[in-house]
């Protein structure tokens, strides 16, 4: 999802809420995907049945905490890989979420600082 360049005029509001949706878009499929990978991995490694594998993957990647016990060292290393690996998702899908708020906000902060500070002048 490219961004205009600080010299570019702000995106309009129209724009720039297709970019939102956009990102939430990209944060609801980095999410999806997330959660496969965990049902995947309890229900093959760790013998959770798929409602099982899916509570327990959306305990550990929405931050709560592991619900079952696990039975075997393969499924304590996926999970323990897992949680791992959901802290990361955490942080990237903030990411991809606050970004179009983020560069807005920093791109108004540049325009108004360029203006004030007449450093658009010729």
């Amino acid at each position: 999802m490219p961004f205009e360049h600080y010299s570019q005029p702000i995106l309009a509001k129209r724009k720039w809420y297709r970019r939102v949706l956009g990102s939430i878009w990209i944060a609801l499929t980095v999410v999806l995907a997330s959660l496969m990978i965990g049902i995947l991995g309890y229900h093959v490694l760790g013998g959770l049945g798929w409602i099982d594998s899916l509570l327990e993957a959306s305990m550990i990647l929405g931050g709560m905490g592991p619900v079952a016990t696990m039975s075997n060292d393969a499924v304590k290393i996926f999970a323990s890989l897992y949680a791992l690996f959901s802290g990361l998702m955490l942080l990237s899908i903030m990411g991809i979420l606050m970004a179009p708020w983020l560069h807005r906000m920093m791109h108004h902060f540049f325009n108004d600082h360029h203006k004030h500070s007449g450093s658009n002048r010729k």
